[in-house]
């Protein structure tokens, strides 16, 4: 380079008033290009994920309104069906201490329901179920009571499938459970529990919380209580948007009244056969809504999950174009130097 500029000094003179203004040499150009090629290519990709998981998160969100609304639109039927089971209960007394469904008997084996997600990408989902139902497993077995499993979801089923548990039966309701699947569901659980081939059938899934909250719940399906499966107040959850975010809104629901039957009134048909027939029907609601409730569950943790990695995704952008802003800066400050000392060396 020296040799360049002296050359170009004695064609045209020091005082010729020509400024020579050296070039960046290769080695600084290639190490600088090939940085930020590599930057610019990571911040490119950073930005297309950042649009995928954004996407998720809007489909996610548009489910979880779906499933919402399956909640609220079977929940008359609930209530309703819930009402009438407390009315009659009340007028029978102790005589409904003699409905199959509601004898207590010694507990010899237990058959429990796992309801889990079948697709990932959802946070600490399946794996809080997972977890809850194992402890809940290895608790009945401490206590000498024989287990046995019936899933629902892919990924319970391949966890517990892959450890050689007890699993009976598999159903596949994917993120739409229709009335149809619980009937199928509820009808093999009752005649179970009809048989005797099992005293006791628990439910483990995924209670609704909030859009960045679930609880891992147990209840008990059967045998039934004399106040029915829930005898406190419930939450509707709605899903709402604020100033763009996406928001979850609470209504407390006082518990479905017994209906009154007035004491002169006559039953067509026996109060205990009306009672019989309404079991099936009760426990295929409450089957069913836990299955949705679930899939509300897996829905809001898979948005929650999404906007994580989009928040994640958008801070790495930004120390990304830092980093690529810096090598920048790093290499216009050496082709300077590289210029005054040049300029030294002519002076020299």
């Amino acid at each position: 380079m020296k040799l360049y500029l002296l050359t170009l000094l004695s064609l045209f003179g020091a005082s010729a008033g020509f400024m020579v203004v050296p070039t960046r040499t290769p080695a600084s150009t290639a190490l600088f290009d090939g940085k930020a090629n590599a930057i610019r290519d990571r911040i490119s990709t950073v930005k297309n994920t950042k649009k995928i998981t954004m996407a998720m998160k809007l489909v996610a969100a548009a489910k979880v309104r779906k499933a919402q609304d399956a909640v609220l639109q079977t929940r008359p039927f609930s209530e309703t069906l819930q009402s009438v089971f407390g009315g009659l209960i009340k007028r029978l007394g102790s005589e409904a201490g003699d409905l199959p469904l509601l004898q207590q008997r010694e507990i010899k084996k237990v058959t429990m329901v796992v309801i889990s997600g079948d697709r990932g990408l959802c946070g600490s989902y399946n794996s809080y179920i997972i977890k809850k139902s194992e402890k809940r497993y290895n608790e009945l077995i401490a206590k000498g009571i024989e287990v046995e499993l019936v899933m629902v979801g892919k990924k319970a089923n391949s966890y517990f499938e892959r450890r050689s548990f007890p699993i009976t039966k598999y159903y596949d309701c994917g993120q739409k459970p229709t009335a149809a699947e619980a009937t199928a569901i509820s009808d093999e659980l009752l005649a179970k529990y009809l048989s005797g081939e099992t005293d006791s059938v628990e439910l483990i899934y995924t209670r609704f919380v909030s859009l960045i909250a679930s609880t891992p719940s147990a209840r008990t399906l059967l045998p039934l209580t004399a106040t029915g499966i829930e005898s406190e107040g419930d939450e509707i959850f709605q899903l709402t948007t604020s100033s763009g975010e996406f928001s979850v809104s609470k209504t407390e629901v006082d518990a479905a009244e017994p209906q009154e039957f007035p004491a002169d009134m006559i039953f067509e048909q026996d109060p205990v056969q009306i009672l019989n027939a309404i079991l099936p029907l009760y426990l295929n609601g409450q089957l069913l809504r836990t299955l949705q409730e679930s899939v509300a569950s897996e829905l809001a943790a898979r948005m929650q999950s999404m906007q994580s990695a989009s928040d994640n995704a958008g801070e790495l952008a930004s120390k990304l174009s830092m980093a690529y802003n810096r090598a920048r800066q790093a290499a216009v400050t050496q082709e300077l130097l590289e210029i005054v000392a040049g300029a030294a060396a002519i002076e020299g």
